[in-house]
């Protein structure tokens, strides 16, 4: 067991510990350190102003999403149950967490930095610092399992097929990094992809490194989305006339700053000047974004509304802990928004598309992200905001001048409509872990 200086936490880790053993679907993920609200899920007294390290809201969100689609309405360790050794790593080891963080969060917010690989591949390939500090719990948290083991993010699979844990790896993205082939010709491991053209590219990819990879043993799945997200089209109808219900979103290590800050200098004056637009920011777990939200509606003279007051112009999702910030969303944001401004990842992308709204995608993080912005364009969901014109942009889109319909409406109708692929994930990956 790690050094664990908090009391709760050495309790946690016990219990968690036997909820994976006992489940059917023991499920692992690294995403953040929602220390706080683990306690709180196991009872013990938590504290909601801590701040959480957070790496990802995609990797919490997906392996969230499959759970809730094998619990049903209630949750049941006996059937699935999440768990992110990040929340365990030692006292001595936290430097390494905090250090990814840091990482992330600068490449983030200077878009310059993600042009240079070196830093890219520290922070996103093998050689991330977290590595070596994650392992030890996790080996820990798993040592009993032998049952298959779903695992959503790359690095706790390779370690635990390495041991010779059995597990079904989810490729989120439609896009096969190299070191997800790494055990690809190993009995032990399964993977889960979004696509026949991932499905593809991963067998190139395991060809190019000379590995022996079974085509039987890839499932093709479509991404695993929230059944919660998807339930919410259910409550709107594609946007025809009155103001455009807009939210404006980060990522999970507060990516796109500089372009929101640039979309809100010039559609807070229009919030102020007429009731074309309402404006949700969600700013997740990140408090300088908060702040500048903050500072900019103070410049523009707009009040910003508290969240249940779902008329309101002006209204922000921040919570300094990442498992609080992603129910606001779901609570606030998919079941109210006709469109959303942001990143193409593959959760708020997914989310997005499959909630019934339009997308206008921010600057892209990484090749996966133009591959899934694609997709989106391609069914006439998704454009590229024009970041330096974006109210002339949303004019242009919600203009019906000599068509039936805008392309907000036309677009909000494909989501609607969407090919039953996107809405299935979440189903076919909880039964190939069963089929495991």
């Amino acid at each position: 067991m790690p050094e664990l200086f908090d009391p709760y936490l050495v309790k946690t880790f016990k219990e968690d510990k036997k909820f994976l053993e006992t489940s059917k679907v023991p499920i692992i993920t690294v995403s953040a350190s929602y220390k706080e609200d683990l306690k709180k899920s196991h009872g013990f007294p938590d504290d909601d102003t801590i701040e959480d390290v957070v790496f990802s809201r995609a990797h919490y969100s997906m392996a969230l999403g499959v759970a809730i689609q094998i619990w049903g309405k209630k949750i049941d360790p006996k059937k699935a149950w999440i768990v992110d050794p990040t929340n365990y790593v030692s006292h001595k080891n936290w430097n390494s967490i905090e250090l990814t963080e840091i990482i992330g969060k600068t490449i983030a917010r200077h878009p310059i930095l993600k042009t240079i690989k070196d830093l890219i591949d520290t922070f996103g390939r093998g050689k991330m610092p977290i590595l070596k500090s994650i392992t030890p719990p996790l080996l820990h948290l798993t040592e009993s399992i032998h049952h298959p083991i779903l695992s959503f993010h790359i690095a706790a699979g390779n370690i635990l097929a390495g041991q010779g844990k059995k597990i079904l790896q989810v490729i989120t993205d439609p896009h096969v990094r190299d070191e997800f082939v790494k055990y690809a010709d190993q009995k032990n491991i399964k993977f889960c992809v979004f696509n026949e053209d991932t499905k593809i590219e991963f067998l190139e990819k395991a060809a190019e490194h000379d590995v022996k990879a079974d085509s039987n043993r890839i499932i093709i799945t479509g991404p695993p989305i929230d059944p919660r997200v998807i339930a919410t089209k259910e409550r709107k109808h594609p946007w025809r006339n009155g103001p455009i219900n807009l939210c404006l979103a980060t990522g999970g290590l507060g990516t796109n700053k500089n372009e929101i800050e640039a979309i809100l200098e010039q559609v807070l004056p229009e919030l102020r000047k007429n009731n074309k637009y309402k404006l949700l920011i969600y700013a997740g777990t990140h408090q300088d974004i908060n702040l500048l939200i903050k500072e900019l509606a103070k410049k523009h003279k707009v009040k910003i509304s508290k969240l249940n007051e779902k008329t309101a112009k002006l209204r922000i999702i921040y919570h300094p802990q990442l498992v609080d910030a992603n129910e606001l969303l779901i609570k606030y944001a998919f079941p109210w928004a006709d469109g959303f401004l942001t990143k193409p990842s593959g959760d708020m992308a997914y989310d997005a598309a499959t909630s019934g709204s339009f997308l206008l995608t921010l600057a892209e993080w990484g090749e996966w992200e133009e591959k899934i912005r694609e997709v989106f364009e391609q069914k006439d969901i998704a454009r590229k905001a024009m970041i330096d014109d974006i109210v002339a942009q949303l004019e242009i889109l919600s203009s019906t001048k000599g068509k039936s319909q805008s392309w907000i409406e036309k677009a909000m109708h494909n989501a609607h409509t969407i090919d039953p692929f996107f809405l299935n994930g979440s189903k076919e990956i909880a039964k190939a872990i069963k089929e495991f």
